[in-house]
């Protein structure tokens, strides 16, 4: 067993009293309530506790409700069982089933590219949907308003599915997606030209894609057949840390920035949360920048530069600018900049708003995301030194915003 917990008992001298309030949060979070898969019960729980807690504070703490998919792999399932339509349809009826096997593979091609790039298509119009929701609270400033800074982080958990076991697995199955994307493109590709010209051979070299379709039909099954993590790292982490800000700045407000503070429902069905949040908030902001935190407890702290699974996010160049010069001037945080390539985070949400954003993405310097849906993601793994270096280089990073204007 890790030995988090136990060197937070040990460390307790050293470690400051923002991050012990940092546990607790985590500590209520992944083990008295536990999982909170997305539109569950346990992450309505997890938004009520957010609640309560702002408005311990004297915070008015409003609750958002919205519709969400349910599962982040009805898309991909979706999208896998419309190829092996196509591949079945193709062969049978010569020029028109050519034709519509061909528009079946480029709505699918489509509709995955838009739902990976967090738009509208049909998957999400057709996905099964359950009832989520966004705490949120606001806090203006001591002096003349100029400015607004949104603090993002999720409350619900994923599944743990056999991708996710180990850092090998994640690797193979980034790999196979962009694999399977090219074949899928492939396909599209081939059913266009087959209809056109009817050659026979475009059917069999349409093959390696069918597999991919299948294969990845299976990946989707077996994940919504696994139970959902407790998420202490992943992201009870997140919230705790936007909790004792809360604490903070209702005792003593920014000069200048209004702080919006989101606990956010359904990152983990790709991100319905922040894309409802900033439909319906954007508009009342003011210059605004994002900071949004992820997986804070077992590595890093690291800032994202870049984000994405085949369609990619950058982070705002002059926060990724402030984090390297706080990290050089601050070495015994030990932060550095970190990339991913095989997910997003809600950093993506707010650029497609017009809202320049960076993640404080609790990644190894390797790429490895500690305990990512996995079972293993549970309160004993939480490092409070970690925390503690995250907490510093978060509040310093919000104190030299709030300078800025």
């Amino acid at each position: 067993m890790a030995t988090g917990w136990y060197n937070f008992y040990s460390m307790s001298s050293t470690i400051s009293s923002p991050v012990s309030n940092i546990l607790n949060h985590i500590r209520v979070l992944s083990e008295e309530i536990g999982a909170r898969g997305s539109t569950t019960a346990g992450e309505r729980r997890g938004a009520d506790y957010c609640r309560d807690e702002l408005q311990k504070l004297g915070l008015d703490a409003k609750v958002e409700h919205f519709q969400s998919a349910v599962s982040i792999f009805h898309p991909h399932l979706m999208a896998s069982l419309m190829m092996l339509a196509a591949f079945a349809l193709y062969p049978l009826g010569g020029v028109w089933t050519a034709a519509l096997a061909a528009v079946i593979t480029i709505i699918a091609l489509a509709s995955e590219l838009l739902e990976l790039s967090f738009k509208n298509n049909l998957f999400r119009w057709l996905a099964p949907k359950g009832e989520s929701q966004n705490v949120y609270a606001v806090i203006d400033p001591s002096e003349a308003y100029s400015q607004d800074l949104v603090l993002i982080g999720h409350v619900d958990t994923q599944r743990t599915p056999l991708i996710f076991r180990s850092a090998k697995w994640v690797e193979a199955y980034k790999l196979f997606t962009t694999l399977a994307f090219v074949l899928f493109a492939a396909q599209a590709l081939l059913f266009t030209i087959g209809m056109l010209f009817q050659w026979g051979w475009v059917w069999l070299a349409a093959i390696p894609s069918a597999l991919c379709a299948l294969t990845l039909a299976a990946i989707c099954i077996q994940a919504d057949l696994t139970p959902y993590t407790a998420g202490a790292n992943d992201n009870a982490t997140a919230v705790a840390m936007l909790l004792e800000l809360a604490r903070q700045f209702a005792a003593q407000p920014l000069k200048t920035t209004r702080v919006w503070l989101l606990c956010s429902g359904c990152e983990e069905v790709q991100h319905y949360g922040a894309i409802d949040f900033f439909k319906r908030h954007r508009q009342e902001m003011k210059n605004p920048k994002a900071l949004v935190f992820e997986m804070l407890g077992c590595a890093g702290p690291g800032f994202l530069v870049r984000e994405g699974i085949i369609v990619p996010f950058r982070a705002d160049e002059s926060l990724v600018k402030l984090a390297e010069s706080l990290a050089q001037e601050n070495p015994q945080w030990g932060a550095y900049p970190v990339s991913i390539s095989g997910g997003n985070t809600e950093m993506a949400d707010c650029l497609q708003f017009d809202v320049p954003a960076i993640t404080l993405f609790g990644l190894t310097p390797s790429g490895e995301a500690p305990y990512w849906h996995q079972r293993g993601d549970t309160f004993d793994k939480i490092q409070p030194q970690v925390l503690e270096n995250a907490y510093a280089l978060t509040r310093t990073m919000i104190a030299e915003l709030d300078c800025l204007i």
